[in-house]
């Protein structure tokens, strides 16, 4: 990027204020998806290449990351995981019956995938929480996401006042309190029609979704 307008000036990302080089990073990465442009494609051929699970040295969409609490220090980490698309693999039922009848189409995930890539980060870096995760990117067999973990043993998070609660939780992905899991949990919607969805699905037998 030529110009990154590095002014005094903010302007709003996501309801987030943020200087003006964050805006013009987010808009050149919205236009890389909606153009599907080469930069991108070539960044998915490599991206194919490596584990489902890798730890990297820092974001890609900086701008996102930033939005979502993301801070360049220690005790903050960046890992990128791949997720399969689709529902996922179903096994057909050995006994007869009709294909119709298989139980194997139209099924749809309990969680959201943004989600299910939080929880696999999760359980490789078992001595980190999970802070957030954004969209990076996706082929015709994959969604990559960028998950943010902290360190809340690390001096750094302890001493800064921004970050230091997560220092007083444990296992917040696997209890559905990031932002995807809030989403997929339908707790973004209140008052009408959201009647079932508190405190839980399992404790309104799972009606509300």
């Amino acid at each position: 990027m030529a110009d990154v307008g590095l002014g005094p000036e903010c302007h709003g990302i996501g309801g987030v204020r943020m200087p003006s080089a964050y805006r013009y990073i987010q808009e050149t990465f919205q236009n890389e998806y909606k153009e599907r442009s080469p930069e991108l494609r070539q960044r998915l051929v490599e991206w194919r290449k490596e584990p489902a699970v890798v730890r990297i040295e820092r974001p890609t969409n900086i701008a996102r990351a930033r939005t979502l609490g993301w801070k360049a220090k220690q005790g903050f980490v960046i890992a990128r995981v791949r997720v399969r698309r689709s529902s996922g693999k179903h096994e057909r039922p050995n006994k007869g019956r009709r294909p119709s009848r298989m139980g194997v189409l139209k099924k749809k995930r309990g969680k959201s995938i943004q989600w299910i890539a939080e929880e696999r980060v999760a359980r490789k870096f078992p001595n980190l929480e999970v802070l957030n995760s954004y969209y990076v990117g996706e082929d015709g067999q994959h969604y990559w996401y960028e998950v943010i973990l902290v360190d809340p043993n690390h001096p750094a998070i302890k001493n800064d006042p921004d970050i230091n609660w997560v220092t007083r939780v444990r296992g917040r992905v696997f209890r559905g309190l990031t932002s995807a899991g809030k989403k997929s949990r339908g707790l973004r919607n209140k008052g009408k029609g959201a009647e079932k969805i508190r405190p839980s699905l399992r404790a309104n037998q799972r009606k509300g979704k």
